[in-house]
């Protein structure tokens, strides 16, 4: 776990971290928590000896695998833990189109553990493709509402210079970790801590979100979605959103919803919002699967299975 007496010195810590992966060419894709697991079981316990074991495996690595002057400097910050003879991140680094967002080492524990995975990356490709044209008159205004590592707002900036971009979590790790990727990306962003929508202002071109959307025994952040099967926070963010968005607004949000008896009860839930704001919409499931071992626990014994859903909403 990181320490609690993060600053500027931490900050300037990562970023170096962040520009050396870069220029050695980084890159990892972060699986499911499920799969990393099997992956490091297949491993053995054996020692990293790459970058990618380092920051994207989570495994202990030996001093030689960064130059001196940056570990000293992430060990000093905390970045770094020793261990005996090894050393090991408090961090991991994810990649997607040339871009590096740090978030949580493996595995994601801790109440307020940052994730970067599988549905990150559904979420960025529903994104791209769902984003709408930038304004002639004026730069457009987005949320990311519940942003973690950051990554939502981070690919909206990039698809439109110019956008005023609003990185928003409840979580201050998030936060911390969605400040030094943007900066890091090069992008310019404004900061909301607090719940939701209720703590930003004003109106919205695109509200985007990726709600936590499991019943976790933990209610750690990145995973728990609130009652009804980890819905509750999704249909809230969604009918936040609706209302907050400009003529011609969009709400982009990705989410996952427990199907019982063949029912999603996620987009039931949110009909009567969409039509009280008069919106046009499309909704699909992009996984009819996901987190599958999830069924096991007693909490979903009803349901068929879990669907990855995206939901794009057009106020008029």
């Amino acid at each position: 776990m990181l320490a609690a007496d993060r600053g500027p010195a931490f900050d300037a810590a990562l970023k170096a971290l962040l520009q050396h992966l870069r220029e050695q060419a980084y890159a990892f894709i972060t699986v499911t928590p499920l799969s990393h697991a099997r992956v490091l079981a297949n491993r053995r316990s054996h020692p990293g000896n790459s970058l990618r074991d380092a920051f994207g495996w989570s495994l202990s690595f030996p001093a030689a695998v960064l130059p001196p002057e940056l570990l000293a400097l992430l060990m000093q910050t905390g970045v770094i833990l020793r261990e005996g003879g090894l050393y090991r991140s408090q961090v991991r680094v994810s990649s997607f189109d040339g871009d590096l967002f740090a978030h949580s080492s493996f595995p994601t524990t801790a109440r307020d553990a940052v994730f970067f995975g599988p549905d990150t990356y559904r979420f960025l490709q529903l994104i791209r493709d769902h984003m709408p044209a930038a304004s002639p008159d004026a730069p457009l205004r987005v949320a990311d509402v519940g942003c973690g590592s950051g990554a939502g707002g981070i690919m909206a900036a990039r698809l439109r210079v110019g956008a005023q971009v609003v990185l928003n979590d409840i979580n201050p790790l998030a936060l911390c970790y969605a400040g030094i990727n943007a900066a890091a990306a090069g992008v310019e962003v404004e900061m909301a801590p607090g719940d939701a929508l209720s703590a930003t202002s004003g109106e919205f071109d695109v509200v985007l979100s990726n709600p936590p959307y499991l019943e976790d025994d933990a209610a750690r952040a990145y995973r728990h979605g609130g009652g009804d099967l980890g819905r509750a926070l999704s249909v809230k963010i969604g009918a936040q959103a609706l209302q907050r968005l400009r003529p011609g607004g969009r709400l982009i949000l990705y989410t996952g919803v427990a199907i019982v008896d063949g029912i999603d009860h996620f987009i039931r839930d949110m009909e009567p919002f969409l039509g009280q704001a008069g919106c046009t919409y499309t909704y699909a499931e992009i996984d009819p699967d996901v987190f599958g071992e999830e069924l096991e626990r007693p909490v979903y014994r009803q349901a068929d299975r879990i669907a990855a859903v995206g939901l794009v909403a057009v106020k008029p």
